[in-house]
């Protein structure tokens, strides 16, 4: 079966086939998006495809009941809300893991029969700056690039996007191109050295939230280098104004607000503006930040000027971070926008109401995430539901958003899994279908539409998301405008309204899709829209005639005015936190955080920081730390990095209160947002950092996940089938805290001393039952050789006592994994480069490490830069 991967925005399509182990998963060759290729968490789907944790039939109120039940129940209570309150009391908020179908039922119901226009989606945590900035430049949210341009391009500039590990297939596509043609050059702008700078020809560690600076500095060098585009300046508006704004920032200048050489800067510009095809990628760095907009309207105020747009391997180019967040906005899933990518206009509210039959329809925007989140905490929005996405870890001020939850009188959550942070204030659960069960369409970054096919029956009572919408908007009364019976007609009626009245004003059109049948929707092929009578096999890039969206066929130059972070760093709140993802897990985990070698990686929430800091601030390596904004705190390990800038750190988004202890970052991250598309500033939070002191830390294997004795911190880790680990901190005697786990009639080896060393064993009928080992720091295990023991129960006294050790019985251990396919370790690594692998290819071929995703391959890189010297030192003795 071939479907699409379900997690970020680049789409890959996999194919799914049945073994005798499960499913086995694999890169569908065929698909234009990764042409075979799968990231480490694409590859692990298979895993994924568990009824463990599944919510499996509708509940109210806590309590199991049927569909009918709770659909009338979810009618009735919004009905209720409705008439005592208006329309505006209720809201949903919905995700960029729902299909495109469910998009255009859930903005259908919301904004053109109940007539609010209170529906949002967390993509606007990822991509509303960037669909801002398009639609002020270009006049839509159109993406006007493909990944085919970078084999094209001559630069390529990686902005705010640490791609290797949040875009892992689209960066090997980079790589490859760099293979192709050593010739082209990579520029990596990043307050930190990410995994994305092994590529990097040059690296600009700029001060955090100077882009807007760096970028009106380049439209004023290319300006003043005479640098625009002739043909182009015709089909641009705003010119003179927006050079103006640009003329005041001198190399110079840039250089001291982005706290970079002034070479460097100019290297950087030299780039851009000598060579013809330059393709810049961005993503969150840029949108996630209070001027998010306008440092978009920045790239694509150089873009425009100098031509560099709608021409293979030219344009600017943002990197999608959901599925289908391209799907929900082409659906209108955004607040501020109407079905079919149209604006509030008169004009398009009452092509609406043709279209759908209805005068209902809202005729104003309605409340964006954060704003919508604070209405729910007023008391504003009576009635909340929530679709596949988890807003009480996901959203800023976690802890308010938490108190808004528990304060609304309804709260409505669609989920997969059981027990999420936010389904813990649902007062109606409803289950929805998870990917390999759900039938429907997704758009990627480059606007390719692609087939999601179901392959599984659904757990349980599960149902798609377009059904539940469906049956509780008949409920509602309107049963003649959702009486869909297969996902294949909502399609066509999205595709139809796409090109209604459209006559190639508006961006988005597939109306070429809007007479598939059934079996033609099924069988639909990877295309990229615009799909109609001008484009009938789709359109690879846009603008290539230089014609754009607005009235007057003109492209917008936007003047901007480079605004640093909301807050800055203080006396009191010293650093800047920046959040972002790590390599092998998806936002808040309900579906990586099942899969063991997915946690091998980075099992717990870390803060990384350069080792001056640590310093300062006294911090030894691998040392719990507390850190703390104005709006929250955390518990995390200390990770120290050079690759950070002083002053700075980085802190991974995805682990909540299911997997850790006071590990959700968001909590520390202020409401801030850009007042032009609602984005918060996620990647400049002024917080402080201090050591976290416990009496003693500890690892705890159990067969079964259980329920702890209180703790001050703890972090859950499944390590194995029905194996989990615990890593733990808390005050007073280990031995006191583990009592009320042990069983009677358990055997106990025990080893340890009169102060926080202690280990213990439990065994019962040949079986290990349980391990823990605690220790004044976190304890040096070999977790390989204590899980295997769980598997296979050591026989002999010397593998008994090695378990009680937490080591191996022989040989070197393991290490930290690097490789996460394979379930390579850093240490065999080491050793591997000891006795000579000293390529990456020599490393694949003796470990298979970096040969399958490639996503490990620069940390591979760094390795055998720290133990080749160490290697040669060998070598070099021998021949003494």
């Amino acid at each position: 079966m071939k479907t699409t991967c379900p997690y970020c925005g680049v789409g890959c399509g996999v194919e799914v086939n049945a073994d005798a182990q499960g499913w086995r998963v694999c890169g569908d060759a065929h698909h234009p998006a990764n042409a075979g290729r799968l990231c480490v968490k694409g590859a692990a789907l298979g895993e994924t495809l568990t009824p463990a944790g599944r919510l499996l039939w509708p509940q109210v109120a806590g309590r199991r009941v049927s569909w009918q039940t709770a659909l009338d129940s979810v009618a009735e209570r919004l009905q209720a809300i409705i008439q005592r309150h208006g329309p505006d009391a209720v809201a949903f908020y919905a995700s960029g893991q729902l299909l495109t179908e469910d998009y255009y039922v859930a903005n259908k119901l919301m904004k053109g029969f109940l007539g609010s226009g209170n529906i949002d989606t967390n993509s606007r945590l990822c991509m509303a700056s960037a669909v801002t900035g398009y639609k002020r430049a270009l006049g839509a949210d159109a993406v006007p690039c493909c990944y085919e341009d970078f084999t094209h391009a001559g630069v390529i500039v990686l902005v705010g996007s640490n791609a290797a590990w949040t875009h892992p297939v689209a960066y090997q596509r980079l790589v490859q191109a760099k293979q192709q043609n050593p010739a082209l050059r990579v520029v990596v702008i990043d307050p930190r050295r990410s995994a994305s700078c092994d590529l990097a020809d040059l690296h600009l560690p700029l001060s955090p939230g100077s882009d807007g600076a760096l970028f009106n500095g380049l439209l004023r060098w290319l300006a003043q280098g005479g640098y625009g585009d002739s043909a182009m300046l015709p089909q641009l508006a705003q010119v003179r104004e927006t050079l103006a704004a640009a003329a005041d920032w001198t190399p110079e200048r840039v250089a001291r607000a982005c706290q970079l050489p002034q070479s460097e800067v100019e290297r950087f510009y030299g780039l851009f503006a000598e060579h013809q095809r330059v393709l810049t990628l961005w993503c969150m760095g840029i949108n996630q930040s209070s001027s998010g907009s306008d440092k978009c309207n920045a790239i694509l105020n150089a873009h425009l000027f100098s031509g560099k747009i709608g021409q293979p391997g030219s344009g600017p180019f943002s990197l999608t971070g959901q599925p289908n967040a391209m799907g929900g906005r082409e659906a209108g899933g955004l607040a501020n926008q109407l079905a079919a990518q149209m604006d509030f206009t008169p004009e398009n509210i009452d092509r609406l109401q043709r279209f759908w039959h209805s005068d209902r329809v809202a005729t104003q925007p309605g409340l964006k995430a954060v704003d919508l989140f604070q209405a729910i905490g007023r008391g504003e929005v009576k009635a909340v539901w929530i679709m596949g996405t988890n807003p009480a870890v996901s959203l800023p001020d976690g802890n308010a958003v938490a108190q808004a939850l528990q304060r609304c009188e309804l709260v409505i959550v669609s989920e997969v899994m059981r027990a999420t942070d936010t389904s813990a204030f649902a007062d109606i659960l409803l289950p929805a279908q998870a990917w390999g069960e759900k039938n429907g369409t997704v758009t990627n970054s480059e606007r390719r539409i692609s087939r999601q096919r179901a392959f599984v029956p659904p757990q349980g009572e599960a149902r798609p998301d377009w059904w539940i919408l469906a049956q509780v908007a008949q409920r509602l009364g309107y049963a003649a405008a959702f009486s869909w019976q297969h996902p294949a007609e909502i399609f066509r009626e999205h595709a139809a309204l796409s090109g209604f009245e459209n006559n190639g004003r508006r961006a988005f059109d597939i109306s070429g899709l809007a007479q598939l049948s059934n079996d033609e929707w099924d069988r639909l092929q990877p295309v990229q829209w615009p799909v109609n009578a001008d484009f009938p096999q789709g359109c690879a890039r846009l603008f290539s005639t230089r014609r754009f969206y607005h009235p007057d066929g003109k492209a917008r130059l936007l003047p901007v005015a480079p605004a640093g972070p909301r807050v800055a760093a203080s006396r009191r709140w010293p650093l800047m936190m920046n959040t972002g993802r790590i390599r092998d897990q998806w936002h808040t985990m309900t579906r990586t955080g099942l899969v063991p070698r997915l946690l091998q990686h980075y099992s717990e929430p870390f803060i990384a920081l350069h080792p001056d800091d640590a310093l300062r601030h006294g911090i030894w390596p691998d040392a719990l730390v507390r850190i703390q904004s104005r709006h929250g705190w955390m518990i995390a390990r200390a990770s120290l990095t050079e690759d950070q800038t002083p002053g700075t750190l980085f802190v991974p988004m995805h682990w909540n209160q299911q997997y850790c202890a006071e590990g959700n970052v968001d909590r520390l991250v202020a409401p801030w947002r850009c007042p032009h598309s609602g984005q918060p500033e996620s990647k400049q939070t002024p917080v402080r950092i201090q050591p976290w002191h416990s009496d003693w830390q500890g690892a705890l294997f159990v067969r079964d996940n259980v329920t702890l004795a209180p703790l001050c911190w703890w972090c859950r880790v499944p390590v194995a089938d029905g194996i989990t680990r615990f890593t733990l901190a808390h005050q007073g005697d280990p031995r006191r805290w583990l009592q009320a786990l042990l069983q009677p009639e358990w055997t106990l080896q025990q080893a340890g001393d009169d102060r926080a060393f202690y280990h213990l064993v439990a065994w019962h009928q040949g079986e290990v039952k349980l391990a823990f080992y605690a220790a004044a720091r976190r304890p040096v295990l070999d977790d390989v050789s204590i899980v295997a023991a769980f598997q296979q129960p050591p026989a002999s006294s010397a593998s008994r006592f090695a378990l009680l050790a937490g080591r191996a019985v022989q040989g070197e251990t393991r290490g930290k994994t690097v490789c996460s396919c394979f379930g390579t370790g850093e240490q065999q690594i080491a050793a591997a480069i000891r006795q000579g692998a000293l390529t990456c290819a020599a490393l694949g071929q003796q470990l298979k490490c970096g040969t399958n995703c490639g996503s490990c391959l620069p940390e591979l890189k760094k390795l055998i830069e720290q133990y080749a010297p160490q290697q040669a030192e060998a070598v070099s003795g021998r021949s003494v």
